[in-house]
């Protein structure tokens, strides 16, 4: 199949300047309901990645994303949110963006056309084959984001990528590519919207499924998630009482401060 630009393609909407509020809200959430089916269709893909990823981890392996602009926010969002929710150390799973830190809250000119940088970054990381790299680009041909991968692949470590194309370079130099067709968008060429979607709800499916293969939630529960803040402490205590059957608040909490973690504090209670 012959590599197609969707996401650069003419929207499907003309003239949205002379749209009231209420229509473009309406055509902009009739475009982002297309997004989780078209996520739907990826499944497979992502399965596959998921697999691998867990093996990798288990066996000692990092976690790493990297894109430009959107596509690298959304790397380090979901990396910066491992820690706090699922309890692991920071530095399991790293996002890493062309244009390094600066480019999270404003766009570096140009660094995403730099198709070496993005092999200089990871090694800042001591980057190994023990780990799994994944490359995100809406559009599949970012340089940076490919002459990552490439170079990962010339050294046997595992890649995966996530993009918006059919048939994209990115997929080509990815083991484990995952694809989520999703059109043009509702203002051209903007990929910050459905594709960004797109992209976040596939790297939540990504991380979630690891950590749960990886045994850092139990039943449904976040049971390993750092106390950060009052509204989590209260949600940690509550789960305590439930879990282990106790009707006062204040020795739950006791008993949860003193452990750190849900987890820790059932094991506790449990040996005692």
């Amino acid at each position: 199949m012959a590599f197609t630009k969707v996401t650069e393609q003419e929207s499907h909407y003309h003239h949205l300047e002379k749209m009231s509020i209420q229509e473009l809200l309406t055509n902009i959430n009739k475009e982002d309901q297309t997004v989780p089916l078209a996520v739907a269709k990826a499944i497979p893909q992502i399965e596959k990645l998921v697999a691998v990823i867990a093996d990798k981890m288990l066996a000692g392996g990092r976690l790493f994303y990297m894109g430009a602009g959107t596509s690298g926010r959304l790397g380090i969002v979901d990396a910066s949110e491992c820690p706090p929710t699922f309890g692991v150390p920071h530095g399991l799973v790293i996002g890493i963006i062309a244009g390094g830190d600066a480019a999270i809250r404003k766009a570096v000119e140009f660094a995403e056309d730099n198709r070496e940088q993005g092999w200089k970054d990871l090694q800042e990381f001591g980057i190994t084959d023990k780990d799994v790299v994944i490359g995100i680009a809406a559009s599949g041909t970012t340089p940076y984001v490919i002459g990552a991968l490439d170079k990962c692949r010339s050294n046997g470590i595992t890649t995966g990528s996530i993009s918006c194309n059919p048939e994209s370079p990115i997929s080509a130099s990815a083991d484990f590519p995952v694809e989520v067709v999703v059109g043009p968008e509702f203002i051209t060429g903007s990929t910050r919207m459905k594709s960004g979607t797109a992209q976040k709800l596939v790297l939540n499916m990504i991380s979630s499924a690891v950590m749960i293969q990886l045994g850092r939630v139990e039943d449904n529960k976040m049971v390993n998630m750092q106390l950060s803040n009052e509204k989590l402490v209260d949600r940690g205590v509550k789960m305590l009482m439930q879990q282990l059957s106790l009707t006062d608040y204040e020795e739950a909490q006791r008993l949860l401060l003193k452990a750190g973690s849900v987890k820790k504090a059932v094991e506790d209670f449990e040996k005692a």
